[in-house]
């Protein structure tokens, strides 16, 4: 099968003809461009349809996106965040970095699958939240490190009322229990894990966490300092 045809077949939501040519584009892409941009191990095209389209679309079925404001930390090559954007063009995606060569690649792939609803932040995520704090309906991320470290990069975008949507594996779960205390400091609570599996059942789930009150000024503390004593 294309693949077109696989990530069809595997997506877990049903996608429009739109999106699926948009979602073409990202992947024909990424193969195109993969060892220029050292962006993933994965470039076979049911890879590409299963463990970064099919697992990104589990997101997108959870958590509704219309309409809101997100930010991708630690977005890497684009995913979930070019997947959000081709999926929910009414959302206006974020994708965040601290490489500015994968952020090019972001850009350039989103403007070749005509989409208009996502742009680039280059920075780390400790620095650029001075100028955007809590201005987020969604923060989103996928791989960049364990919840007790990204919940406080990630939780000081998200507006009172919004949600932080972290795609995990098989250790979600646990991941969640040993963040907690330190999702409550940062002003969230634990909402919900939810399921998220993929092609031969992977335990992959999508953890949920309600943003209740603002981020105290303190936080985030820079990265070598949440990584040597996380919350």
């Amino acid at each position: 099968m294309s693949l077109k045809e696989l990530t069809k077949t595997y997506a877990p939501i049903e996608i429009d003809e739109a999106c699926l040519n948009r979602l073409e584009v990202i992947g024909t892409r990424l193969q195109s461009e993969n060892k220029k941009y050292n962006l993933t191990a994965l470039t076979a095209d049911e890879d590409i349809a299963v463990l970064h389209f099919a697992d990104c679309l589990q997101l997108v079925k959870v958590v509704d996106f219309a309409g809101k404001t997100v930010v991708d930390v630690g977005c890497g090559g684009g995913f979930p965040s070019l997947v959000i954007a081709a999926a929910e063009p009414k959302a206006k995606v974020h994708a965040l970095d601290s490489t500015a060569k994968k952020l090019g690649f972001v850009a350039e792939t989103a403007s070749l699958a005509g989409m208009d609803n996502i742009s680039t932040m280059v920075g780390r995520a400790e620095e650029l939240v001075t100028d955007c704090r809590e201005s987020f309906d969604i923060a989103v991320s996928r791989g960049v490190s364990r919840l007790n470290i990204l919940a406080e990069l990630c939780l000081p975008y998200v507006k009172v009322g919004g949600i932080f949507a972290a795609m995990k594996g098989a250790g979600g779960a646990e991941e969640a229990a040993e963040a907690e205390k330190g999702i409550a400091r940062l002003g969230g609570r634990l909402k919900e894990i939810i399921p998220a599996p993929v092609k031969d059942g992977d335990d992959h789930c999508v953890v949920i966490i309600e943003k209740l009150r603002s981020t105290p000024k303190e936080y985030p503390r820079q990265y070598n300092k949440i990584k040597k004593n996380p919350l």
